[in-house]
């Protein structure tokens, strides 16, 4: 039975809005890497939590729940939870889209900011610059090539979804994913 899921892709690719959205669908505990990596600051992302902080937080959640999804990239830092994963789901969207979706997250999260006079503008500028390498980035930066060799590694049922495709429909892949592994697994007993 699939009972925990991790989901991963590009900044901007949906791997959050997916989780939370399946999560409810299938009755699910929604987490998300960023609530593990990222100390809460009054000013979101800011302060980077210790990787052993992260792990522990992280590890006690997981304990915690039956049934989890868990959305955003762990590679390198979380590499001790791969055990725990029944099933990964990529994402991949082209780069345009991704950024648009980043470009409007910003605009919200920090408003005037972002603009070239406010206090957040050097760093969103650098944002959206690592998140447009994501295609073309090689395995020392969070990548399509450093997901595709970690993906390579598990030893787990991995889906993949590419492509600009309707919320719904990548949950109702998920979902006829998960349902064609159970009736697999009650097969083979």
């Amino acid at each position: 039975m699939i009972k925990r899921i991790h989901i991963l892709g590009a900044s901007g690719s949906g791997t959050t809005t997916l989780a939370r959205e399946l999560s409810q669908k299938i009755n699910y505990k929604h987490f998300d890497t960023d609530n593990f990596f990222w100390v809460d600051t009054l000013v979101p992302f800011q302060e980077k939590r210790k990787v052993s902080d992260r792990i522990d937080l992280l590890k006690t959640a997981l304990e915690h729940n039956e049934k989890w999804i868990l959305s955003g990239s762990l590679c390198g830092w979380g590499d001790i939870f791969i055990p725990s994963f029944d099933l990964v789901i990529f994402l991949w969207l082209p780069m345009e889209i991704r950024l648009n979706r980043l470009l409007e997250r910003e605009k919200l999260r920090y408003g005037e900011n972002i603009k070239k006079d406010g206090n957040e503008y050097e760093r969103h500028i650098e944002f959206m610059e690592w998140a447009s390498k994501y295609d073309s980035g090689d395995l020392n930066i969070r990548s399509r090539k450093l997901h595709n060799k970690w993906l390579s590694e598990l030893n787990c049922n991995i889906l993949k979804i590419e492509g600009d495709i309707e919320l719904e429909d990548k949950i109702n892949q998920v979902i006829e994913y998960i349902e064609n592994i159970e009736k697999q697994d009650i097969n083979d007993v």
